[in-house]
């Protein structure tokens, strides 16, 4: 079985090369970035492709982004996301293509190697699999949304017709401080920590729109 693997950090690339070729796997390309990962599944067209989420140069969701890119050339090409991180956004997408062959596990949750090496091949054989802790914290931001009070409803709803807090304060006829404040809280509903990779006001809109 021929696999290709999307992973940026040389000892984990390098154990997995391994680890799969020990069992029998037969990896055909290693890729440690994002940059034509998308083209490079389109090329070699594995069996399996085994890819991070988070990959240079930015780290954020290129090899959920490659990944779906690569399907919609090659529809159920066998893609099993291996990563610490649960993107919702492209998650979802990926998850929600009804062509199979595809898997979300999470590198802290896989409890032995017999455990991965299965999976493997279930994906690979056209199987769904998706980590039970995957689908809740898909599913948490959405129910997150019915806990927002009616003020910081107003508040999302307007952040997602783009304006700025100023323009929502004017609106509601509350200070910014408040609008502020509300932002915050809302933040903290929707699972939302300041983060370096992700612009918070973009990812609570993007959750408001989905919910629509």
């Amino acid at each position: 079985m021929r696999v290709l693997i999307a992973e940026d950090q040389a000892l984990l690339r390098d154990g997995l090369t391994r680890m799969l070729t020990a069992y029998g796997f037969e990896v055909t390309a290693t890729v440690s970035d994002g940059a034509g990962l998308a083209a490079e599944l389109i090329a070699v067209r594995p069996d399996i492709a085994v890819v991070d989420v988070r990959l240079p140069p930015t780290f954020t969701d290129e090899g959920l982004r490659a990944a779906i890119a690569a399907r919609r050339a090659v529809p159920g090409l066998p893609v099993l996301v291996l990563s610490q991180y649960v993107e919702r956004l492209y998650a979802r997408e990926l998850l929600a293509d009804r062509g199979g062959a595809v898997g979300y596990l999470l590198k802290d949750r896989i409890a032995e190697v017999r455990q991965f090496v299965d999976a493997l091949r279930q994906v690979a054989a056209g199987a769904t699999l998706i980590d039970p802790e995957v689908v809740t914290r898909l599913v948490q931001r959405q129910d997150a949304l019915t806990t927002l009070t009616p003020r910081e409803q107003d508040v999302l709803r307007l952040m997602a017709e783009g304006h700025s807090n100023a323009a929502v304060a004017e609106r509601l006829v509350i200070t910014e401080k408040s609008v502020s404040n509300l932002i915050n809280s809302l933040f903290a509903k929707l699972g939302l920590p300041a983060s370096a990779s992700h612009h918070r006001r973009v990812m609570a809109v993007l959750t408001y729109l989905d919910h629509r």
